[in-house]
């Protein structure tokens, strides 16, 4: 029996994990720490079970923080990315192993911190960042050479529905981020966003949309994983519903995106915090036609002198309401919350890689996450066939 605390635990995503870990861990006990009281004992309503309670807590307040979080085995990090740097050093300095959805690389600063607690720590493991990581182990340690490896996926969700979730748009079409790079011959390259356009084929009910370079981990654990075996291209790209699409473009092109300060009646404001804002507050931020999630992912390599193309997909239940837990909004958030919640368990259960920061790659097996994700319905399905060149076409 094990204990665990879900720091950010109010939102959304994060009480899917939770959720998930009720149903198929053995849980001593479960903490929801979130600054919201309010949605923090929704939640605890929500999960209806004996061995979850809820504490108030503010990153702010770093030792009541740790306080609060000391004597659980993992915690669960749920909060946005501009916290997630702060987060993983009071996990650390709370003796626990962590894991948290983002995984933007803040957090392998404190690799020490957890060697020296003797525990781990694995940032980004939901569905992309984590899943996305496995199901490309998968195909890569099949091959005896990897050459190009392209991670893919399609984020059907609204474009405000939580204060997290507007960060990330923002973040990762922010014009002056850093970290929106593809690894080409060697060298990681800087790309402006709606680089290197690409149209993507996802399973049905999704369909194919146009998919640009984003700033996701997956490019740079990627390159450490397969460093040695030949690879000479890592392409990370996504999408979200055409309408949302539409919208982060506009805003890109009349330079909003770049949030810079402006006076409103006498009130110094970010321009992007007051659109974000609104968009948390209308109808059209906060739903969307069609709910869900949708990865692709190729991986093209050598074995036994002859190329090979792996494609490897997933599909989920419904949102369509035919599977009362899958509806609309839990369609998106129960596949970036479970994947969270079965890695947690087995931080727990000891049976991760060694003490330290990881990447998702080392930190887990594909033969262990993947059929436990097929067991709640999540399934990874792959293909592969026989090419007679990589494909090199995006280039640039």
């Amino acid at each position: 029996m094990h204990s665990y605390f879900c720091l950010g635990g109010a939102g959304r995503i994060c009480r899917e994990s939770a959720l998930d870990l009720l149903q198929h861990a053995a849980v001593a006990r479960l903490t929801i720490g979130d600054v919201d009281e309010t949605a923090g004992h929704e939640v605890v309503a929500w999960l209806n079970d004996p061995r979850v309670s809820f504490v108030k807590v503010d990153l702010d307040d770093e030792a009541g923080t740790i306080a609060a979080m000391r004597g659980h085995d993992a915690v669960l990090d749920g909060t946005t990315i501009s916290l997630n740097g702060r987060s993983t050093r009071l996990i650390g300095l709370a003796g626990c192993h962590g894991i948290n959805l983002n995984g933007f690389g803040e957090e392998y600063a404190f690799d020490g911190l957890f060697r020296e607690a003797g525990r781990v720590h694995v940032p980004g493991f939901g569905m992309t960042p984590g899943t996305t990581n496995l199901m490309a182990v998968r195909a890569a340690d099949k091959l005896e050479k990897v050459v190009v490896v392209r991670v893919s996926h399609g984020a059907f969700r609204p474009v405000a529905f939580s204060k997290s979730i507007t960060e990330t748009t923002t973040y990762e079409y922010d014009p002056a981020l850093p970290g929106r790079v593809v690894f080409q011959h060697g060298d990681f390259i800087q790309v402006k966003p709606f680089a290197r356009p690409r149209m993507i084929a996802l399973p049905s009910p999704y369909g194919t949309h146009p998919q640009y370079i984003i700033p996701h981990s997956e490019t740079k654990t990627l390159a450490e994983y397969l460093q040695g075996r030949g690879v000479e291209l890592i392409e990370v790209r996504g999408t979200w519903p055409p309408a949302n699409m539409l919208l982060v473009r506009a805003l890109y092109e009349w330079g909003l995106l770049r949030n810079e300060s402006f006076n409103f009646r006498g009130q110094n404001l970010r321009i992007m915090d007051v659109i974000g804002d609104y968009l948390g507050q209308s109808r059209e931020g906060t739903t969307t036609a069609l709910y869900g999630y949708a990865l692709h992912i190729e991986v093209e390599g050598e074995r036994e002198g002859r190329l090979f193309r792996h494609t490897l997909t997933h599909t989920h239940p419904a949102s369509d309401g035919s599977i009362p837990e899958w509806a609309g909004l839990r369609a998106y958030t129960r596949n970036v919350g479970i994947p969270m919640g079965i890695a947690a368990e087995r931080l727990a259960l000891g049976v991760a890689c060694g003490p330290g920061v990881h990447i998702p790659e080392r930190a887990f097996h594909p033969d262990d996450i993947l059929p436990a994700l097929a067991l709640r319905g999540i399934n990874i399905h792959e293909t592969v066939e026989e090419i007679s060149a990589y494909d090199f076409s995006t280039c640039e």
